[in-house]
This record gives C-alpha cells, structure tokens and sequence, in this order.
C-alpha cells in the first residue's frame, strides 16, 4: 500500500531532505522548492514512510530504483528548465523526477520500457494532479519522434553512448544530460545541439545509475 496523506511531520522532514540538497551544492531555488513540495513518501511503499525523506535511493521493483533526491536535483538544475520547455525523460521508474520537472514548469513526455512501472503509474492518483505530464510505455532508445522535436532531453539510467535518434529528436540549441558509460560509474554529461548540428559536450561529476536497455519488456 502506498500513504496518501501528507503530514506535517512528512513536510518537516521534506524541509530537512532540502537542506540537505542544498548542502550538497544545488543552488537552483526552483529545483530545491519542487523537492520541498513533492511528498517522496507517496512514491513509495508504507514501509519505506521512515526513510522516504534519506537522500538515498529506493527499489520500486523490476529491478528499477526510485533515484536520490541530490541526483534528481543534479539533472534538474543541469537541465536548466524553462517554463513550458518541452521534455523527453528516458526512463520514467517511479515518476518522481517527471514531476519535479513538472513543477519546474517543464511539458514532460516521459517513457517507461516496464509494462508494470507503467501501468502502476498509470494508477497512481497522485500524478493526476501533473496534466502536463505524458506518459508512454515504449523503447527509451527510439524516443518520441511523433511528439518532438523537444526543448530537453534527460536520460534517468546509464548509457553507454549518447543516443543517435534521441539527439535528432532535439531541437536546434536544445540540451541534453545523460549519465554516460558502460561500467558501475557513469560521468554526467550536458550535450547541447548547436544550431549547425554539431554537438558540444561539458562533462560533471560522478554517479552510478541503472543500466538504459533497449527494447520493452511487458
């Protein structure tokens, strides 16, 4: 069972998982704002109400993790979202980062390659509040060509080389950030379409994150 009431004992600690945030160097007051606003705990199982506000990961099951608040953070700040920007999310998991970026003010068009994720998504009444997210079961890989092309692009799990048909789905001047590499440790990357097409890369720090698989899984 997931909690569906937001306690001010949840909120106090949602102010502190904040705090922390902020200590840990994100400076984007929209960024932190959103992470003080979404109650983490309904992303969730009950049994994880005590820990839902720790800056750590979580298993959601499949084999797929609820990210690290910092890490959610990271991305949104290096995104640099702007009210209305239209955004691709490669791997939707428990769509808590879809909804940061939706707080941040960005269209969110989020795929997720498990049917199950999805489906429990699907059914989470929390995310009906958030009509400027969409969601699709497909293949992270091919993106969403039928919707783009889109302002940003954010990739929630590893891959090992930046996605080809996801960077044509950008617009000219767009940005993507993508943990980058084949191994346990991926480099976050910012890639931003130049308006000739070429790419310009900026590469920041560590994280670990989950492998980006091609194809679905029902």
């Amino acid at each position: 069972m997931r909690p569906i009431e937001d306690t001010y004992r949840h909120k106090g600690l949602r102010k502190k998982l904040v705090d922390t945030v902020r200590s840990k160097g994100i400076t984007d007051e929209t960024v932190l704002e959103a992470v003080n606003k979404i109650p983490r705990h309904f992303f969730l199982d009950s049994a994880f109400d005590e820990l839902a506000y720790e800056d750590r990961a979580f298993p959601i099951g499949e084999g797929q993790t609820i990210s690290q608040p910092y890490t959610v953070a990271y991305q949104t700040q290096l995104l640099a979202v702007k009210k209305f920007d239209k955004v691709l999310e490669v791997g939707t998991g428990s769509a808590y980062q879809a909804c940061v970026l939706a707080e941040v003010g960005a269209m969110v068009y989020t795929i997720e390659r498990q049917k199950k994720l999805y489906d429990v998504n699907k059914n989470f009444q929390h995310l009906k509040k958030y009509p400027s997210i969409k969601f699709f079961y497909g293949d992270g890989y091919e993106g969403l060509p039928t919707y783009g092309p889109f302002d940003k692009v954010i990739i929630t799990a590893a891959a090992p080389e930046i996605p080809a048909k996801l960077i044509d789905q950008l617009k000219p001047g767009g940005m993507m950030v993508i943990p980058l590499g084949a191994g346990d440790v991926q480099r976050m990357m910012r890639i931003t379409k130049l308006e000739n097409g070429a790419l310009k890369e900026e590469v920041f720090d560590n994280f670990s994150f989950v492998p980006m698989i091609e194809g679905k899984k029902s």
